[in-house]
C-alpha cells in the first residue's frame, strides 16, 4: 500500500461523557479537497449504561445522507463491494465485528481494517472498493450521499480503469 492510514484533519476525535457531548466530532471544513478515502472518527459518548456514537450530515459526515444500508450474515470467505460509484460518496462503518475494506482511486490503494463502531471509512466517487474478511456476526453500515441508482455503479474493473484514466 502506498500510504499509511490517517485520520482526516477535517474531523476532530472526541471521547466525551454523555453529559458533555456539545461540540464533539464536528467537521471543521468541507471542501472539494476531500481525499478520495480516509478514516473519519465519529463522536464516542462514553456512558456507564452503554456507549453512543452519532453521525450527522454536514457535521461529522461531509455530505447530505440520502440512503443508509447495512450488510450482515456474510458467509465466511465471501466478498462484498467490487465496484465504484460515479457520483455517490459513502462512509463505511463496522458497527459490529470487523472486516477489511480495500480501496483504489487510480493512484493510491490501501486496505483498512474496520473494527470500531465510532470510526468510518470515507470513500469518495471514483474509488473501487472491496470488502472482505468479515468476522462472524459482523455488521457493515453504509451512509450514502445518493439514492440507489443501478446506472451510477461501475461493476466492470476494466471500465473503471478506463474512466479514471480519462480524469
Amino acid at each position: 500500500m502506498s500510504h499509511p492510514a490517517t485520520t482526516s484533519a477535517i474531523t476532530t476525535t472526541c471521547i466525551k461523557t454523555a453529559k458533555s457531548y456539545a461540540g464533539c466530532g464536528t467537521v471543521a471544513a468541507i471542501s472539494s479537497h476531500m481525499p478520495s478515502f480516509t478514516l473519519i472518527d465519529l463522536p464516542k459518548i462514553v456512558d456507564p449504561r452503554g456507549n453512543l456514537t452519532v453521525a450527522e450530515q454536514l457535521k461529522n459526515v461531509p455530505f447530505d445522507i440520502a440512503r443508509v444500508y447495512w450488510t450482515y450474515d456474510v458467509p465466511s470467505g465471501e466478498r462484498r463491494g467490487g465496484h465504484a460509484h460515479r457520483t455517490c460518496q459513502e462512509i463505511i462503518i463496522a458497527v459490529s465485528g470487523s472486516f477489511t475494506v480495500e480501496v483504489f482511486d487510480g493512484k493510491d490503494s490501501q486496505a483498512f481494517h474496520l473494527n470500531h463502531p465510532y470510526q468510518g471509512l470515507y470513500v469518495g466517487t471514483g474509488v473501487w472498493r472491496t470488502l472482505e474478511d468479515f468476522s462472524s456476526g459482523a455488521v457493515c453500515l453504509v451512509l450514502a450521499s445518493e439514492l440507489f441508482d443501478e446506472d451510477e455503479y461501475i461493476y466492470d474493473y476494466d471500465e473503471f480503469l478506463q474512466l479514471i484514466s480519462n480524469v
